[in-house]
């Protein structure tokens, strides 16, 4: 004589159907696989991290701010006192477009290396 019995799968991942109560101890048990940072590095390897990481950001720094410079003097050329004229303008890789709309300005500027897009309106005064 055989005996035999139903096969029923539940699955253990609460996102899959699981138990709920099993969430805890999954991500525990994740956490627990990440790999920790070496306590056995040295401090003059974490100064030297530090340095670098400094250094990195000043440099960052500058160049933001050298850019922030000539952007604002080529609108000044370009415009004037910032005085936005109608029209299509292309500066480097956007594509900047300048038109009376009824809440005020409206500027589209698209990145025509990555289709990025972005639209400001200055409201009338």
């Amino acid at each position: 004589m055989a005996a035999a019995q139903d096969f029923v799968y539940t699955p253990v991942n609460p996102a899959f159907g699981g138990n709920t109560y099993n969430y805890s101890w999954l991500m525990s048990s994740a956490d627990a696989q990440k790999k920790q940072p070496s306590s056995s590095t040295s401090s003059a390897l974490d100064l030297f991290n530090q340095s670098q990481t400094s250094l990195s950001d000043f440099t960052n720094n500058l160049n933001s701010q050298i850019l922030n410079q000539l952007s604002s003097r080529i609108l000044q050329d370009q415009f004037g006192n910032f005085s936005l004229q109608n029209g299509q303008y292309n500066i480097g890789n956007y594509q900047i477009d300048i038109k009376q709309g009824t809440q005020g300005i409206d500027i589209n500027i698209l990145d025509t290396q990555t289709g990025g897009q972005s639209s400001v309106t200055i409201p009338n005064q």
